[in-house]
C-alpha cells in the first residue's frame, strides 16, 4: 500500500524527533557530567599550541554547554618566548567548542573570539620580535605530521587596541577600535584577515589574503594580496612575498588619493609648503620592495592632472630618499608656483612673509624630468628637460634645455637653508628668444620687442622675496636686435625739440622707437643695480644710459643721452639730455631743462645773464616791485630811532603795475 506524503514525513519526523531528543539527554548529561577542569587544561592546551603563548588566567572562567558550548577565560594575558612583559591582553576570550566531539568528551576549539584585546608588538634594536615564538609555533603547527596541529580555524577581533614599538627606527604607533576577522587555515592551506580600525582618526577597511600561510610564515614565497581603504588615500598590492633574510614582496602597487597633501600629513611625512597643488593622486606600478627600500617600474603616475611615465625608488633607511625618471607628454606646474608671492599682494613692493624651508631637511630626492609642454603660469614652453636634487637641506634646479620664448633656454637655480634664510644662487641663459615675450614674463617690462640673447648670474640671501631684494649680487647682460620701444618715439621728440626747444614735450608717451641693435650690461651689489653699459643703436636714434635702479625699491634713478643720427658712421646730431625716475611700473622720463633753455635763442641770453650776480640783482629787483614780493617790515621797537621814510614809489614802475 502506497503512503501518503504526510503520512511519510509523521513516519521520517519521529526518529529525527527521537534522535534530536537523544542528542538533548546527551547534552544535559554532559553538562551534569562535564570534567571542568579537563576542558580547561584542554582548551589553554590548544590555544599554546597554535598561538605559542602561555595564558595567564587572572579573572573567573565561565563555562557552558546549552544552549551554546564555549568556555570564557576574564582579564586573561598571553605571553611567551621568555619574556616578561605580556604580548596579548585580553578583557574576555572565548573559546566556542565543537558539539559532536563535546558529547564524546573531547573538547576541540572551533573558533575564538576576543573582546577587547590589547595587542604588544615590540621589535628591539636587533629587529628581533616578541612575537617571534608565536610565528615559530604557527610554522610548526601548520607542518603536515606535525604532532598539535591546528585546530582551529577563525579568531575574531573586536574592540581591539594594538601598539607598535619599534627601537631600531624610532617608531610607535597605535590602532584602534580593530574589529577584524582572521580565517586560520586549520583546513586549507590559506590565510585571511578581514576588517576595520582606527589609525590616526581615520576610519581604515583593510584585507589582507596569503596563499600558502605556512610558506609565508617559513621565508618562501607565498601569493598576496592587500588592501587598504581610507579617506586620505586607498592601496592595494597583489603579488608575492618571501621573508628569507628580510621582508621581499614583488607585484602589482597601486596607490590613490584625493589629495596627496592630505594623505602625507595623515601618514606623518612632511608635505611641501604653501597650499598650491599636491591634490589628486594616483599611481600604478610594478613593485619590488626589499626591507625599507622600494623600486618601481612600469610606473603610470598622475599629480594634479600632470600624466607621466618611467622609474621610481625610495629608501627609508635612517633619511627618506626619492629617485625618478619620467617623461610627459605635458605637464604644468602653475599649482606649485602659484602660491609663492614674489610682490606683496595688491602693492608694488617685494612680499616680505618668510620662507617656510622646513621640507628641505626632512627628504632627499633626485628627479629626471622632460616632457613636450611644459606650462608655467602664462607662460608656455616647448620641449623641456629638467632636473630636481634635493640633499642635506639644498635644492638644486637645473633645466638642460627648453624651448621656450622661441629660443633655446637653460640654466640653474640653487636653494640653501642657512638658519631661517634661503641662500639663492641662479644662473640662466636665454639664446635668441621674443625679448618682448621673456622680458615680459620674467619682469613685467612689455615696451621692448626684437629677438636677442638674455644672460643673468646673481647670488642672494634672505628670510624673505624681499630680504632676497636687498642682499642681490651679480651681473646681467642683454643683446638686441631688430626691435623696438613702445611708448615712446624718440625721433619725432627730438625733431620737435629740434626746432623749437621751450615748445614743451607734449604726448611723447606714443609710438615706439626702433633699434638695429640693443646692449645691457648691469652690475647688482647689495640689492643696487648699477648700469654699467646701456646703448641703443637705432636708424634714426642712438640712446645711451647711466645710472642706478633700486631692487628693494623698485626705482629708477637714471640720466640718458638721445641724439638723432643721420648715418651709421656720422657723427650725432641733435642731443637731448634727459632723466628717468619713479617706480619701474610707471617711472617719469622728462627731458633736461636747462640743455633746453640753453638751445633756445630767446632764453639763452638770459641764463647766462643770469649768471652775473649784479644782473640778478638787478632782474629780482625788478621782479619784486612786479610781485610785490618785496623785503618784510620789521617791527618797530620802542628803543630805537624812528625809521626813515620809504622812498617813494617810481611813477614808471606805478604805471606798470
Amino acid at each position: 500500500m502506497s503512503l501518503t506524503t504526510a503520512q511519510g514525513i509523521k513516519r521520517l519526523g519521529m526518529p529525527v524527533a527521537a534522535f534530536l531528543g537523544v542528542v538533548l539527554i546527551g547534552l544535559i548529561a554532559t553538562s551534569w557530567f562535564l570534567n571542568r577542569d579537563a576542558l580547561r587544561q584542554a582548551v589553554e592546551a590548544q590555544i599554546r599550541a597554535v598561538t605559542g603563548l602561555d595564558l595567564v588566567v587572572k579573572g573567573n572562567i565561565e563555562i557552558s554547554v546549552l544552549p551554546a558550548s564555549y568556555i570564557s577565560f576574564h582579564d586573561v594575558g598571553l605571553k611567551g618566548g621568555g619574556t616578561d612583559v605580556p604580548a596579548l591582553n585580553v578583557d574576555v576570550l572565548t573559546a566556542n567548542l565543537r558539539l559532536l566531539p563535546l558529547l564524546l568528551q573531547r573538547f576541540e576549539i572551533s573558533d575564538v573570539m576576543m573582546l577587547r584585546p590589547h595587542i604588544n608588538v615590540v621589535r628591539d634594536a636587533k629587529g628581533d620580535s616578541n612575537w617571534t615564538p608565536f610565528i615559530e609555533t604557527i610554522a610548526r603547527t601548520m607542518k603536515p605530521g606535525a604532532e598539535n596541529p591546528v585546530s582551529f580555524s577563525e579568531i575574531r577581533i573586536q574592540d581591539g587596541v594594538l601598539s607598535y614599538g619599534d627601537a631600531a627606527n624610532h617608531v610607535s604607533e597605535q590602532l584602534g577600535d580593530i574589529d577584524l576577522s582572521l580565517a586560520w587555515p586549520s583546513i586549507s592551506r590559506s590565510f585571511a584577515a578581514t576588517g576595520q580600525f582606527d589609525w590616526r582618526g581615520e576610519r581604515v577597511d583593510g584585507s589582507i589574503s596569503a596563499s600558502d600561510f605556512l610558506a609565508a610564515l617559513s621565508g618562501d614565497r607565498s601569493g598576496l594580496k592587500m588592501r587598504l581603504a581610507s579617506a586620505p588615500v586607498k592601496l592595494a598590492f597583489d603579488g608575492t612575498v618571501a621573508n628569507r633574510t628580510s621582508a621581499m614582496l614583488e607585484g602589482t602597487l597601486t596607490i590613490d588619493s584625493a589629495s596627496l597633501r592630505n594623505a602625507l600629513h595623515w601618514t606623518g611625512q612632511a608635505a611641501p609648503p604653501g597650499t598650491g597643488g599636491f591634490g589628486r593622486f594616483a599611481l600604478k606600478a610594478r613593485a619590488s620592495i626589499v626591507g625599507a627600500s622600494v623600486a618601481l617600474t612600469n610606473v603610470n603616475v598622475e599629480l594634479d592632472g600632470n600624466v607621466a611615465e618611467g622609474v621610481m625608488t625610495y629608501a627609508n633607511n635612517d633619511r627618506q630618499t626619492l629617485q625618478a625618471t619620467l617623461a610627459a607628454d605635458a605637464l604644468d606646474f602653475t599649482p606649485y608656483v602659484s602660491t609663492f608671492r614674489v610682490l606683496a599682494s595688491g602693492a608694488r613692493d617685494w612680499n616680505r612673509q618668510l620662507f617656510d624651508l622646513t621640507s628641505l631637511s626632512t627628504t632627499d630626492f633626485d628627479m629626471r624630468l622632460s616632457a613636450a609642454k611644459v606650462t608655467v603660469g602664462t607662460s608656455k614652453f616647448g620641449r623641456t628637460a629638467l632636473g630636481a636634487n634635493l640633499r642635506g637641506g639644498a635644492l638644486a634646479l637645473s633645466v638642460g634645455e627648453a624651448q621656450l620664448y622661441g629660443g633655446i633656454g637653460k640654466g640653474s637655480l640653487g636653494i640653501a637653508r642657512s638658519d631661517a634664510a634661503a641662500e639663492i644662487k641662479a644662473q640662466f641663459q636665454f639664446t635668441d628668444v621674443d625679448l618682448q615675450a621673456c622680458v615680459g614674463e620674467l619682469f613685467g617690462v612689455r615696451n621692448l620687442s626684437g629677438r636677442g640673447d638674455f644672460n643673468v648670474s646673481v647670488v642672494a640671501s634672505g628670510a624673505s622675496p624681499f630680504g632676497l631684494a636687498q642682499s642681490l649680487d651679480g651681473t646681467a647682460t642683454l643683446t638686441g636686435h631688430d626691435g623696438a620701444i613702445a611708448g615712446i618715439n624718440a625721433e619725432q621728440l627730438l625733431r620737435r625739440l629740434e626746432r623749437r626747444p621751450l615748445s614743451g614735450a607734449g604726448n611723447f608717451r606714443a609710438g615706439s622707437t626702433p633699434y638695429d641693435k640693443l646692449t645691457v650690461a648691469v652690475k647688482f651689489a647689495d640689492g643696487i643695480a648699477t648700469a654699467q653699459n646701456i646703448h641703443l643703436e637705432g636708424p634714426t636714434a642712438r640712446i645711451t644710459l647711466t645710472g642706478t635702479a633700486s631692487v628693494p625699491a623698485r626705482e629708477y634713478d637714471l640720466k640718458g643721452v638721445a641724439s638723432l643720427t643721420t648715418a651709421p658712421s656720422a657723427p650725432p646730431g641733435f642731443e637731448l639730455p634727459f632723466v628717468i625716475q619713479g617706480p619701474w611700473e610707471d617711472p617719469l622720463i622728462f627731458p633736461d631743462p636747462d640743455s633746453l633753455i640753453r638751445r633756445s635763442p630767446a632764453s639763452a641770453p638770459l641764463l647766462d645773464a643770469l649768471k652775473d650776480r649784479k644782473a640778478r640783482d638787478a632782474v629780482r629787483s625788478v621782479l619784486e616791485r612786479f610781485t610785490g614780493g618785496g623785503t618784510k617790515q620789521a617791527v618797530p621797537d620802542a628803543t630805537a630811532a624812528p625809521a626813515p621814510a620809504s622812498a617813494p614809489v617810481v611813477d614808471g614802475a606805478a604805471k606798470g603795475n
